[in-house]
């Protein structure tokens, strides 16, 4: 899709909440920034968008969002290097995946020029909010959602899109352990599992809680029907190095296409490391702790960038991985954030220069 901005509309906030701001102590996704992008679409078109004050919505308790769950969204990060340069990392593919997303929900698919320049703009109005500190980043919620009124069972006539960001830290701290699910499934073949939709996520969440009762953080997910292949890790796509090889699921109907998951297995083919993309077993998985071939596993997406497993539980035994000195996800996950930060050379092209 394509449609031109010439102008984007910017309605400043009264004041800035900056000032209340502890950048040195962010939790993450829990302090947002003076602005937000607003677009609408009505009558068949997408309304041009614009940056208004960060506030509530307003909704009619018909609309189609609250009982239908038309929702689809995107994480991205912005970076501020040490002379100020403000970066993304990879947009199009954030901007590509959103319309992906929003088709297979029935939601009408947003013009590039939109998704691009009001990014831009807003992050320009909020730029201060971009923290430099080590680690941090400025996360970018955008995400469309029908607004239309009515109960029939039927795609919503208006939806929103809406681009939120948040100052933020470290996604997870440390290591996380692991509970490979032989129940419940995140997706399924046919369904919405490549789409980042809302409502994966909140399928998720009572599968976690069951097993953070159990003394660990997250789920590995198994295939739908047989429980036999590991396909995510949480929110995120999954690797597992065997020996000196890398692996990670395909994608499909039920696994996330992740940025940072293409990011990787690029990277990390760049660098000589054996890659696989292959389906991977439980009982691989397994039999490699056993025998001490199991050497990482970790989980990968934008927000932690890379987040290391020390350990799995399956079928209430419990396996530790070994501590290694210079791991795969410390070193992929260095190379990563430094091409993020503009710490290092970019020969992939993934950076984007906001200005």
């Amino acid at each position: 899709m394509s449609a031109i901005i010439n102008d984007i509309e910017i309605i400043k906030a009264k004041a800035t909440k900056i000032n209340d701001v502890d950048f040195d102590n962010l939790k993450f996704g829990h302090v947002f920034s003076d602005h937000m992008l607003e677009c609408n679409y009505k009558n068949g078109n997408w309304e041009k968008p614009k940056v208004v004050p960060y506030q509530p919505i307003t909704l009619d308790p018909s609309a189609k969002i609250f009982h239908y769950g038309q929702s689809v969204f995107e994480g991205m990060k912005a970076y501020k290097d040490t002379e100020g340069k403000v970066w993304l990392f990879r947009p199009l593919d954030n901007y590509k995946r959103l319309n992906i997303s929003a088709k297979r929900l029935a939601i009408p698919e947003l013009p590039e020029d939109y998704f691009m320049e009001g990014l831009k703009a807003l992050l320009e109005v909020d730029e201060d909010w971009i923290p430099q500190n080590e680690g941090s980043s400025l996360y970018i919620r955008p995400f469309i959602f029908a607004s239309g009124n009515g109960f029939h069972a039927s795609p919503a006539d208006a939806y929103k899109f809406i681009i939120c960001t948040a100052p933020s830290g470290a996604y997870f701290a440390g290591e996380v352990k692991v509970l490979i699910e032989e129940k419940y499934s995140r997706s399924a073949n046919g369904g919405v599992g490549y789409a980042k939709a809302g409502g994966n996520y909140a399928g998720q969440f009572y599968p976690t809680q069951l097993a953070v009762e159990k003394g660990y953080q997250q789920v590995i997910w198994t295939d739908d029907n047989t429980h036999e292949y590991i396909e995510e890790a949480g929110a995120m796509n999954i690797f597992v190095r065997i020996n000196d090889t890398l692996i990670t699921g395909p994608t499909s109907d039920r696994i996330l296409d992740g940025i940072t998951r293409k990011s990787i297995i690029e990277l990390a083919k760049s660098e000589y490391i054996p890659v696989e993309v292959r389906k991977i077993t439980v009982t691989e998985v397994v039999e490699a702790a056993k025998n001490g071939s199991l050497k990482e596993m970790f989980g990968a997406g934008t927000a932690a960038v890379i987040s290391p497993i020390s350990g799995f539980g399956y079928k209430e035994v419990d396996y530790d991985l070994p501590k290694l000195d210079n791991t795969y996800a410390s070193f992929l996950k260095k190379c990563i954030t430094d091409i993020q930060t503009n710490k290092t050379d970019d020969p992939f092209g993934w950076r984007y220069s906001v200005k």
